[in-house]
């Protein structure tokens, strides 16, 4: 029987008990409250994304794409790449973006965030690319 591989864990003990949260559980929770900032449009970079597009073809979803985190017994610190909506102001995003990071992991794992690194990977238009059929027209000859 093989071993599976057990992903990094918080583990917290308490009066009543103990409790483990593993670090991608984490992740998503700061993932989540990425989404939920105005001018955010995806998580991750390219390859992210094209990942996470072939994993939801066969049902599968990762909420915590383009969020990785370091955690500690006590700290998490969290690095966002992410693709902004045009026109936000791209330092707007990014600040809003470790806001709330920094509020949902403290109220809902409740770990102190040390940093949240922010990379803008791209910035979405919602202008679809030119089609470049055969038939169309040189600009100049």
């Amino acid at each position: 029987m093989a071993n599976a591989t057990v992903p990094p864990t918080t583990t917290k003990n308490t009066e009543g008990g103990k409790t483990v949260i593993v670090d991608t559980v984490i992740a998503k929770v700061a993932a989540l409250a990425v989404l939920e900032v105005p001018g955010v449009y995806a998580l991750g970079g390219t390859v992210e994304r094209m990942m996470g597009a072939v994993r939801g073809a066969f049902g599968d979803s990762e909420h915590g794409q383009g969020v990785t985190v370091e955690v500690g017994e006590t700290q998490v610190a969290a690095d966002v790449s992410l693709v902004a909506g045009y026109p936000i102001p791209l330092q707007k995003v990014a600040d809003d973006v470790r806001a709330a990071v920094y509020k949902t992991v403290q109220e809902l794992v409740g770990m102190q965030v040390t940093e949240v690194n922010v990379t803008i990977t791209d910035v979405h238009t919602g202008v679809e690319d030119l089609d470049t059929d055969d038939d169309t027209t040189a600009r100049v000859q």
